[in-house]
C-alpha cells in the first residue's frame, strides 16, 4: 500500500474483519483501540440494513469489540443519505426493519404505501408474500425501486437465508423494473462513508474480506484497499479476478503497528 504514512481515515468491513461468526477476529479490538489512541478517524461498514447503528454497537460490545454508534455506517444510513440528497421530504414504502425505518425517519421521510415516491427494500428475517405484493402493485403503479444492498443471501445458524438481493430478483421479475442498489459493491456507499466521517479518498484506505464487494468498491471510489484473510475471499481466490486490492494481509491484527 504506497503512502501509507499519510493514512488519515480507516474504512472497514464489520463481518469477517472485526468478528467472524459472531467472535472478535484475533487483533481487532487492539486495532479499533489504536485507532481510538491515535486519533484516526474511521468507520465501520456493514450492508446489513437490519439494525441500527446503536443496535450494531451493542451487539459488537457484547463480542467484546468496542465500536460507539457514531463509528457505525450502514447500508440504511447510506440509502436514506442518498434519497435525502435525490428527494428531500420525500414518501417510501418499507420493507425492512428498524435499522431502515429509522434512517428514514430521521431524514424526515413520511413512510406510507399511497402512491410513494419510492419503495425501499432492505434486510429482514421475515419477509412476507404480502409485503412483496404490496411493494409489486406501488412499483407497478410508478413507485421508483430503491433496495439497500444486492446480497443475495444472509447467514443464520440453520443455513443460508433470503436477502435483499435476492428478493429484489423476485420483485424485479414480476415488475420488469431493476432496483438502484446503494449498498456495497456500488462506490456510493464508499463516497457517502467518506462524507460522514470528513475523509478524503487520496488519504483513506478501505479493509475487506471480499475482493467482489468490499475491495471493488474501495477500487472505485479512488481508495487503498486491504483484503484480510480472516472472512469469504481466500488467497487463493484473488487472482481469478480480473483487479486486486493493493496489500493482502491475514488479518487487522497485522494493521496495528500501522496506524
Amino acid at each position: 500500500m504506497t503512502a501509507r504514512k499519510d493514512i488519515e481515515c480507516w474504512l472497514m468491513d464489520m463481518d469477517g474483519v472485526l468478528v467472524h461468526e459472531g467472535v472478535p477476529v484475533p487483533g481487532a479490538p487492539e486495532f479499533l483501540a489504536k485507532l481510538v489512541e491515535t486519533g484516526r478517524r474511521h468507520l465501520v461498514l456493514t450492508n446489513n440494513s437490519i439494525y441500527t447503528p446503536r443496535d450494531l454497537s451493542a451487539r459488537l460490545q457484547r463480542a467484546g469489540i468496542a465500536v460507539p454508534p457514531e463509528s457505525i455506517w450502514t447500508s440504511a444510513l447510506a440509502t436514506a443519505k442518498f434519497l435525502e440528497d435525490q428527494r428531500p421530504g420525500g414518501t417510501a414504502h418499507v420493507v425492512g426493519e428498524a435499522g431502515l425505518t429509522t434512517a428514514l425517519h430521521d431524514i424526515g421521510y413520511i413512510l406510507t404505501d399511497a402512491d410513494p415516491d419510492y419503495v425501499v427494500l432492505g434486510e429482514t428475517r421475515n419477509y412476507s408474500f404480502e409485503a412483496i405484493t404490496t411493494a409489486i402493485r406501488l412499483i407497478d403503479r410508478g413507485a421508483r425501486f430503491i433496495a439497500t444492498n444486492p446480497d443475495a443471501t444472509g447467514p443464520s445458524h440453520e443455513g443460508a437465508l433470503p436477502a435483499t438481493g435476492a428478493v429484489a430478483a423476485l420483485i424485479s421479475k414480476a415488475t420488469g423494473v431493476e432496483p438502484y442498489f446503494v449498498g456495497k459493491p456500488n462506490p456510493l456507499m464508499m463516497r457517502s462513508a467518506l462524507n460522514a466521517v470528513d475523509g478524503h479518498s487520496e488519504s483513506t484506505v478501505m479493509i475487506g474480506d471480499r475482493m467482489d464487494t468490499d475491495v471493488i468498491a474501495g477500487m472505485e471510489a479512488g481508495l487503498q484497499t486491504v483484503l484480510v484473510l480472516t472472512g469469504v475471499t481466500q488467497a487463493a481466490d484473488v487472482n481469478r479476478f480480473p483487479f486486486r486490492p493493493s496489500r493482502i494481509l491475514n488479518s487487522v491484527a497485522d494493521l496495528v503497528d500501522e496506524v
